[in-house]
């Protein structure tokens, strides 16, 4: 459900992938890359497209180019059901689609690092700014007690990060299975639900 002809238009064109155009240029060893190229190079390293879809993901850009099926109510009884659990797989895979992102890369556990960073600052502050070395001890206490509370926060998340992306992983290809059994029936094209670009970039 990525279109790759939008994801390599993309790379060339929007500024928001310049750092993964700069690699697809040394691996073409130019500046002056093609979209064909492009497509060419993401067959032989995934890990362009994987970047592009990380990017996405931490500006909460869909990496699921494809729209809900219009009006599926009005399509013959064999397809309606079908079509009505495609639109509600859809709107539940962009709900969870941040959950694909690698928890080490996540912006939620760079919110815990940063809230730990600025509880050991106040801690110093008050520590050896306000003088209060008599009470140092009940204050590292405290500090301990959210590094620990910090931790179990942060494998919850991580759990909850995997569980997610494994629900995403196979629902994903059950609406893919969906779609594609839809248009061998004749209820749909495929290629009318596909989103060649994106408005959302600035």
């Amino acid at each position: 459900m990525i279109h790759l002809q939008r994801v390599a238009n993309e790379i060339k064109n929007i500024g928001l992938y310049d750092l993964v155009l700069q690699d697809v240029q040394k691996i073409a060893g130019t500046t002056r890359v093609t979209e064909e190229q492009i497509l060419e190079i993401m067959q032989r390293e995934p890990q362009i497209l994987e970047d592009y879809k990380q990017i996405n993901i931490e500006y909460n850009l869909s990496n699921l180019h494809i729209k809900n099926i219009e009006n599926p109510e009005s399509l013959e009884v064999s397809c309606r059901e079908t079509a009505l659990k495609v639109n509600e797989n859809l709107n539940h895979l962009r709900e969870i689609e941040k959950y694909t992102l690698d928890f080490e890369q996540s912006s939620t556990l760079v919110i815990i690092f940063s809230i730990e960073f600025f509880v050991l600052f106040s801690v110093q502050y008050f520590i050896v700014l306000l003088d209060l070395k008599e009470w140092q001890i009940l204050i590292y206490s405290i500090f301990a007690s959210s590094i620990a509370f910090a931790w179990w926060y942060a494998k919850k998340e991580q759990k909850k990060y995997a569980i997610n992306s494994k629900i995403f992983q196979e629902k994903y290809q059950k609406t893919l299975e969906m779609i594609e059994k839809l248009e061998r029936k004749g209820c749909l094209k495929k290629s009318d639900l596909i989103i060649s670009s994106c408005d959302e970039h600035v």
